[in-house]
Parts: C-alpha cells; structure tokens; sequence
C-alpha cells in the first residue's frame, strides 16, 4: 500500500513517532520529520517491516532529502518518573522542540498526544504503515535507538542488548534473575529478577 504523502491540503506537516516504549531497558525515542511534496523514496514503511539494512540506508537518505528532522530521547529515570506514555508524548515534544521550521499540522502515530505549543495534531492508529512522514520518523527514530543499544550492549554484554535491543526476551529476563537490574532499566517496569 502507498502512503499518504499529505494529511492535509496546505499545512506544514510534521510526522511523529516513538519507539522503546515496551522495552525493559533503555531509553524511549521519538523522532519527527518534515517532507516536502517532492520527497520520493519507494522503499519507506514503518519501521518494524524493515530489515536492518534498508533501515539504515533509508537512514541516511531521509536525512538527506527531508526538509528537517528531530530525534530526542527520555532515560529510564524520566520514564519511572512520568511513566511510559508521558514520557513517550513528551520525547515527540522535545523532537518538534528541535526541527528547525515550526510546523503547521502535527502527525503522531497512535492515539494519544498533548497539544503542543497550539499546533493542531491528528493522531493516527498504525500511522507508521499509513503516513509517508510517520514512517520516516519511525525509522530515525529505531536506527538511533537500536545503536544506542548495541553501544549500552558493550558496557552490560550480559543482557543482550545489541539483539533484543531491550525487549523483554527470555535471555534478557534470565540475565535480570541472574544479574539484578541496571541503571539503564526502567524500575517502574515488572522486572523479574527476584
């Protein structure tokens, strides 16, 4: 299925999305990007039907061809603090904080966002395999955590965070029972290790 280029007719719109937010460990991402109408790039889905490889070689060309983008990211710490859904709506803040044009229309993948700075949003269910945007935004966002990951991976190889990239898999949960919890897991998630 193609995706929509455009939500609507004359804004300036930003795609939004986050990732990380079911994760054990790490922090949650988000990511926002703006298009033009000239954006052409055939290969752009949502991030979790990719592969490593074309993730990262779209990487690089969404950075190359978007108008502007944002990637910002809240610890472990923060998401205790405010819990995964705040701190997932206020990563994409912090995301639209940093794009350099202000935009008009905000698109967020899901269904829920704050309004942010007066800006109307529309969010959208399973926007990342709808909205050409969204997508971009999905892959920023998953390319900069996964690698953010596999850097944290060197410090604590126990857990395998450069494959599981945080997700609660059956290594990563016997390595909490064996190893107790780090500074880089969320201590408000059920994690099993007593």
């Amino acid at each position: 299925m193609e995706l929509i280029r455009k939500w609507s007719t004359f804004y300036i719109e930003a795609g939004c999305d986050e990732v990380g937010r079911g994760c054990l460990s790490g922090p949650v991402v988000a990511a926002a990007v703006i298009l033009d109408q000239n954006f052409e790039q055939d290969l752009i889905d949502d991030s979790k039907k990719l592969n490593a490889k074309t993730r990262i070689s779209l990487d690089s060309y969404i950075k190359d061809h978007a108008v502007c983008f944002a990637i910002a990211e809240l610890s472990p710490t923060v998401i205790d603090e405010h819990n995964i859904l705040n701190a997932s709506i206020h990563a994409m803040h912090l995301a639209l904080d940093q794009l350099k044009i202000r935009p008009e229309f905000i698109l967020v993948d899901g269904n829920r966002f704050h309004p942010y700075n007066f800006i109307p949003h529309e969010c959208i269910i399973k926007g990342d395999s709808k909205i050409l945007s969204i997508a971009a935004a999905s892959i920023l966002a998953k390319n900069y955590r996964d690698q953010l990951m596999i850097q944290l991976h060197e410090e604590h190889p126990e857990y395998g965070w450069n494959t599981n990239f945080g997700y609660a898999t059956k290594q990563h949960q016997e390595a909490l029972i064996k190893h107790g919890p780090t500074k880089h897991h969320r201590q408000s998630f059920r994690l099993k290790y007593d």
